[in-house]
């Protein structure tokens, strides 16, 4: 990358991870310190902690066809004043029910997808992987950091405190946009890496993909319902008090995560991705099971939370790497962008459906409900075929006359290795799935229309 593409990622990084620490802070002291609401209830605390998903989950392709039209910046920067404002609100309030609108207003801001496009914007096509890994990254350190931070400010300042903290670094984010990421001259014509409306039929009919939009979702409904019964188990059932959560919470993600990264390696370079991502989910379903029976013993709940993060690590990072993989040549952000979707409508639904379940069936109810959850998803899984092992990469074309698409397209699809070509005429450019171990990019050199090619 050179000088402005690393400013341009390391900026748009720490917008994201500002923006998901102030969405995760709250996760796990929420219940605990919203019983103090006026009207709270189990089922009204659910309702707020998944309530920012629903909004999310709705408007995060608008924003992006909007961005489009209107600029990049702009959305973003309505985006982070929504989320601001309704972090304001929300701090604001004694009431479940203000609270709840905060949260939705919150989620209104839904600028990831216009975050992505504008990274895609501002980078290079042979470094956009780099920059999505990057952001990737971040979001995963900003989950862990708020795990901890999240009962430490709660402690200190109250759940006010923490909406207030929010507000703080979306102001902090629009800064950050304001005088630290470029303005685009003109959004550049990448149909791998913008959500187009021809490509969305193709994604929904795609049941691979449609099977990892069901794992994102089932993943983040299971999170999410975690966090209503958890923190009040360690402190009613365990003794532990909610300044005193930090810790716990620290030495289980800091120990879980290096314990994930050996079963990445495997999944990736051994090319075992179905075992281990299979693995994963029984294990999350066990560990997840295992919360019904350890009352009384911080060491075995400390135990089934690192068992449980293990392998929430290790999906978490493979799943968007799957989709990538599995996605259609020159689909993958309208692929991304289901996704994004279906997480934050998992998110939703784990709040609204835990919440409701904790009032009428208590933590058990919930914690079964979640197995269930993981059990259908581990079916799916394993009736899936074998995820590829595919990357894209992109030729530029040089210009012809139109009815020669055709002929490229068929000499492309001829080259060994690859396995999918989609030419975007508008743009002169050629966008192809590829299997590395079998596609010799030299080969490319033979044929007189390559003006340019990249590994994506």
């Amino acid at each position: 990358m050179n000088a402005l593409e690393k400013r341009s990622v390391l900026a748009l990084a720490s917008v994201y991870a500002m923006r998901m620490l102030g969405l995760f802070m709250v996760l796990p002291v929420f219940m605990l310190l919203g019983e103090d609401l006026k009207g709270a209830t189990p089922a009204l605390l659910g309702l707020a902690i998944g309530a920012y998903g629903l909004s999310q989950a709705l408007l995060q392709i608008p924003f992006g066809m909007l961005s489009d039209r209107v600029g990049r910046k702009r959305m973003i920067y309505i985006g982070l004043v929504l989320f601001a404002a309704g972090s304001l609100l929300a701090g604001a309030t004694d009431s479940i029910y203000v609270v709840i609108a905060g949260r939705i207003l919150q989620g209104a801001g839904a600028i990831a997808s216009v975050l992505m496009a504008l990274l895609s914007d501002l980078t290079r096509e042979e470094e956009r992987t780099k920059a999505m890994a990057t952001v990737g990254i971040t979001i995963g350190l900003s989950f862990s950091v708020s795990l901890v931070l999240g009962p430490l400010l709660g402690a200190w300042w109250g759940l006010s405190g923490i909406f207030y903290t929010t507000a703080a670094l979306a102001l902090v984010a629009l800064v950050i946009v304001n005088r630290l990421v470029p303005t685009p001259h003109q959004h550049k014509t990448s149909a791998d890496t913008h959500p187009a409306r021809e490509m969305l039929g193709r994604v929904l009919s795609d049941h691979r993909l449609l099977r990892l939009d069901f794992g994102i979702f089932a993943l983040h409904l299971v999170l999410t319902a975690l966090f209503l019964v958890f923190p009040s188990m360690l402190q009613e059932q365990f003794g532990l008090a909610g300044s005193s959560h930090w810790w716990f919470y620290l030495s289980v993600m800091v120990t879980s995560f290096f314990a994930m990264v050996p079963f990445i390696i495997i999944g990736e370079k051994k090319r075992r991705m179905k075992p281990v991502l299979c693995g994963a989910i029984a294990l999350l379903t066990v560990a997840t099971a295992g919360f019904t029976g350890v009352s009384g013993s911080l060491v075995a709940a400390w135990a089934v939370l690192f068992f449980f993060f293990m392998a929430f690590n290790l999906l978490e990072a493979s799943l968007p790497s799957l989709i990538s993989k599995e996605a259609p040549a020159a689909s993958k952000g309208t692929a991304m962008g289901v996704y994004s979707t279906s997480q934050f409508m998992g998110a939703f639904l784990g709040g609204a459906l835990g919440g409701y379940l904790l009032e009428v069936a208590e933590i058990q109810g919930v914690l079964w409900f979640m197995v269930v959850v993981l059990g259908l998803w581990l079916l799916v899984a394993l009736t899936m075929p074998a995820p590829g092992h595919t990357t894209s990469f992109v030729v530029q074309l040089q210009q012809v006359i139109n009815d020669e698409y055709d002929d490229i397209d068929n000499n492309l699809r001829r080259l060994p290795g690859v396995q999918d070509v989609v030419i975007v005429e508008e743009a002169a450019t050629a966008y192809l799935k590829v299997d590395r171990q079998q596609f010799d990019e030299a080969l490319l050199a033979d044929f007189s229309f390559v003006r340019q090619a990249n590994n994506s």
